[in-house]
């Protein structure tokens, strides 16, 4: 909404920014996000230059129009949502896995990646083949990675990685003589 004194409201520009950019990155026009968040076409281009600020009604149409929560728009980066530190990794396991996982991301809500470390030990029998919605990342860090997608096995070397969409029926283990440390990036879900 503009002020009284002839300048925007900053928080108003900031959110008419958030929204074009996901607009635009969907590929949307404004009459096809205005139509389906239930509001007028000029109503959202105002929004969007940061002229006019929209109802929790308004917003949480564009929200859904846009497939994101109402969250994205209203957040502003912190370091506690945004920033993972070294000294803040905590590795943890699972009993039917002598793998160690860190998470590398927050779990803030709403997040559509996650990252987790992953220290594989030496003889690390294969894990059970999976499928689930998503697509999944793999960096290796160091060591020796075998990754087998639909039954066809792939040697990952320091440096290698791979990008599959997760339902293929994959699993991986470690085929080399020292621990695999890798990166694995994907939609969040329990390992």
């Amino acid at each position: 909404m503009a002020s009284t004194d002839g300048k925007q409201d900053p928080a108003a520009l900031a959110l008419g920014e958030k929204i074009r950019a996901q607009r635009q990155r969907l590929g949307r026009t404004l009459d096809q996000t205005a139509t389906a968040a239930g509001i007028s076409k000029p109503f959202l281009s105002q929004v969007e230059r940061g002229l006019a600020s929209p109802s929790l009604t308004s917003l949480s149409g564009i929200a859904r129009a846009l497939g994101v929560t109402m969250q994205y728009f209203v957040d502003t980066p912190s370091e506690e949502r945004s920033v993972k530190r070294g000294e803040q990794l905590e590795f943890f396991g699972f009993a039917d896995s002598a793998n160690l996982f860190a998470r590398l991301t927050n779990t803030a809500g709403g997040r559509q990646l996650e990252s987790i470390l992953v220290r594989m030990p030496v003889g690390q029998k294969r894990s059970e083949v999976t499928t689930h919605a998503g697509e999944e990342f793999l960096y290796v860090i160091d060591g020796v990675v075998s990754l087998e997608l639909e039954g066809k096995a792939f040697l990952l070397l320091k440096g290698d990685s791979a990008h599959y969409q997760s339902t293929v029926p994959h699993s991986w283990s470690n085929d080399g003589d020292k621990e695999a440390v890798v990166v694995w990036v994907g939609t969040p879900r329990l390992f």
